[in-house]
């Protein structure tokens, strides 16, 4: 835990007690911090109230006495219609921060210049952070890992000299990160997304500008217009940029040329790392996410050897392009985090010859988007609800079963596989929600990994259980 100390002796009040907001609410309470926590789930108050939080409605809090208030990412501030505690804390004039916010707070007053590596994003955050913390782990350095990974940032060791961070930022956690000042700062790409918490694309643009712009170094993707812009506007103010592309050289920066990730600055090119044969970084959107990850890793002191033994090593992010076993020529890859099908496309887009379990729990649009990869597709293997709808999609177009479940697709496609005498993929990637037959993606992806466990002769590349 990160004791709070910036706030001891103050009045804080606090609003959200899920999983980070209770560990906030620990955080500042061991720090010394006068803390009030309330929630709308009765659940969650009576949780904390166990824990010794001082829990009790905010409505009838002295709101002038306050130092601040803490919002969880989860409630919203601005849109639809800010909550309702975040009208009163503006209306006594209380700065309204989350647990982002803390932490650095806290950085700055323990540890300024421990490293921090920030990383935000429409897409691709997950993958790199994780990739950033095991480059910096391999490489035998402390590294601390957390944020909207799914670690609630105030559950790490204290910042110290010498400690890494390396913390995935969602919209809402900049939002409530004034004075958020990475080492490294990375946005990967802008796409609409959280609109209805934001209001329009402008202002979502906006907030995921102001983690690169308070960067010593920013790692900015420069393949859509929102980027291009703001790389163009934090290099005018004074900071370093280092532009990052999957789709066309850079003149100062790192880019992707087939598997190789190319560096250019002050007017020279050379060859930074090559991705090739290293299945868990496979696609254009992973040499993305390897090519920030490399600039960012660059800017806090490692050196590129030590990048490049990370890149080799790197276990993949569990559900997301998980190659977990191997038998022949066929690899099988769990990308169960795929929900939808724009989520479906880069896997797709990384493998030549693919078996395909699809389905589930249908999205507005289906797989009629995915067309355009339907080449790749030796042949699908229809689950779940969606079956019949994404077999017509398919058409003539492209072989298919209906399987049913999980279990039979994966039996099926295994043995067709083998029999194909070519390098393949045997790949969930469902373009669904899991909800008709799992509870959510992670038990799909990992019931799709204890059937390919089960099948003979195959060489597993993860634990199972």
């Amino acid at each position: 835990m990160i004791p709070v100390t910036t706030f001891s002796g103050k009045k804080v009040a606090l609003f959200g007690l899920g999983g980070s907001g209770l560990a906030t609410a620990k955080a500042l309470v061991a720090g010394g911090a006068l803390v009030t926590a309330w929630d709308d789930n009765p659940d969650s108050v009576a949780k904390a109230t166990a824990e010794g939080i001082t829990t009790a409605d905010l409505r009838g809090l002295d709101w002038p006495s306050l130092s601040a208030f803490v919002l969880s990412p989860g409630v919203p501030l601005t849109h639809p219609k800010p909550h309702w505690t975040v009208d009163l804390a503006r209306a006594a004039g209380v700065e309204v921060i989350g647990d982002v916010e803390l932490f650095v707070r806290e950085r700055r007053a323990h540890a300024p210049d421990c490293p921090l590596i920030a990383i935000t994003g429409t897409n691709g955050k997950s993958t790199t952070t994780a990739l950033i913390a095991h480059i910096l782990k391999s490489s035998g350095r402390d590294t601390q890992l957390g944020g909207n990974i799914g670690t609630a940032i105030l559950t790490l060791d204290p910042p110290k000299a010498e400690r890494y961070y390396v913390v995935e930022c969602s919209s809402y956690q900049i939002d409530l990160a004034p004075t958020l000042n990475p080492s490294a700062g990375i946005l990967l790409n802008l796409t609409p997304d959280h609109l209805d918490r934001h209001g329009t694309m402008q202002h979502y643009a906006d907030i995921k500008e102001r983690l690169v712009a308070g960067s010593k170094t920013a790692v900015i993707g420069v393949d859509d217009s929102f980027c291009t812009m703001i790389a163009d506007r934090v290099e005018r103010a004074g900071v370093k940029v280092e532009r990052i592309s999957k789709r066309n050289p850079v003149a100062d920066g790192l880019y992707a040329e087939g598997s190789r990730v190319v560096g250019a600055h002050s007017g020279k090119i050379s060859d930074v790392a090559d991705l090739a044969g290293i299945d868990t970084l496979k696609g254009a959107h992973n040499a993305q996410n390897a090519a920030a990850a490399i600039a960012a890793c660059l800017a806090v002191g490692v050196s590129i050897e030590e990048i490049r033994a990370g890149l080799k090593s790197f276990p993949g992010l569990k559900h997301r392009m998980q190659p977990v076993g191997r038998r022949g020529q066929a690899v099988f890859v769990n990308d169960s985090k795929a929900t939808n099908a724009e989520a479906a496309a880069p896997a797709l887009s990384s493998y030549e010859r693919i078996y395909w379990i699809a389905g589930g729990l249908a999205k507005d649009g289906g797989i009629t988007s995915l067309a355009p990869l339907f080449g790749r597709i030796v042949k699908a293997y229809l689950i779940g609800e969606a079956a019949p709808q994404f077999a017509a999609t398919l058409g003539d177009g492209v072989k298919f079963e209906i399987s049913g479940t999980l279990a039979q697709a994966v039996a099926h496609a295994a043995v067709d596989a083998a029999q194909d005498g070519e390098a393949s993929a045997v790949m969930l990637s469902p373009a669904c929600a899991s909800f008709d037959q799992f509870k959510n993606f992670e038990v799909r992806g990992d019931a799709f990994v204890a059937a390919v466990a089960g099948l003979d002769g195959v060489t597993m590349l993860v634990e199972v259980g």
